[in-house]
């Protein structure tokens, strides 16, 4: 298993990326969290943005087709792509990843 973890701009795109690679079985469970403020360094100017934290539950066969599609559907120049993997957890949780993505 592996967490996806992203940043998009803080209106319903979230949402669209979120159901998109749940109905295309790209991940089991994507967590859009509330608005946020990110201050980050973009072309040598400082921006200050409200975005929202996606977190994206996948298995490590879904990473190359989950990347190519949140590329191409993500409105930065540049998006967030931060792959976490996941050494253990609960059994149960773990097969229904694999299970709802495809992947076992």
């Amino acid at each position: 298993m592996a967490i996806v973890l992203t940043t998009m701009r803080d209106d319903a795109r979230a949402d669209e990326l979120a159901r998109a690679l749940i109905v295309e079985r790209r991940a089991a469970c994507v967590n859009v969290h509330g608005p946020m403020i990110s201050t980050y360094r973009w072309k040598e100017t400082v921006e200050h943005a409200a975005e929202r934290q996606l977190v994206i539950k996948t298995t490590r066969q879904r990473l190359p087709g989950l990347e190519a599609r949140l590329k191409k559907l993500h409105s930065y120049e540049l998006p967030e792509l931060l792959v976490i993997t996941v050494d253990g957890g609960s059994a149960e949780y773990l097969k229904w990843v694999g299970d709802v993505t495809g992947s076992s």
